[in-house]
């Protein structure tokens, strides 16, 4: 017996696919069995899963809180030539 899965995935993300499975030899289809056999054999994806560190709760929280400390305070920047800060370096 087979079932049937419907899953949406963008345009461009299946045309690169089918390029690659193409120059495989392979099909949509295959390719995705063969994932979910390789997930079944090793009982967990088969690949790392990582999450950027930068997209963290606690990175964004921080970005959050020193933004509105820097957007809170009198801020004056300062611009200086590579030149004059190399006479201020140089004094």
């Amino acid at each position: 017996m087979m079932t049937q899965i419907n899953i949406r995935i963008d345009e461009k993300t299946t045309s690169q696919a089918e390029l690659i499975f193409d120059d495989l030899g392979l099909n949509m289809t295959t390719a995705i069995n063969m994932f979910i056999k390789k997930v079944i054999r090793e009982n967990g994806i088969p690949f790392e899963l990582k999450a950027d560190p930068f997209y963290s709760g606690r990175n964004m929280s921080e970005l959050a809180r020193r933004a509105q400390e820097f957007e809170s305070r009198d801020t004056v920047f300062i611009i200086k030539s590579t030149e004059e800060l190399e006479a201020m370096a140089n004094e």
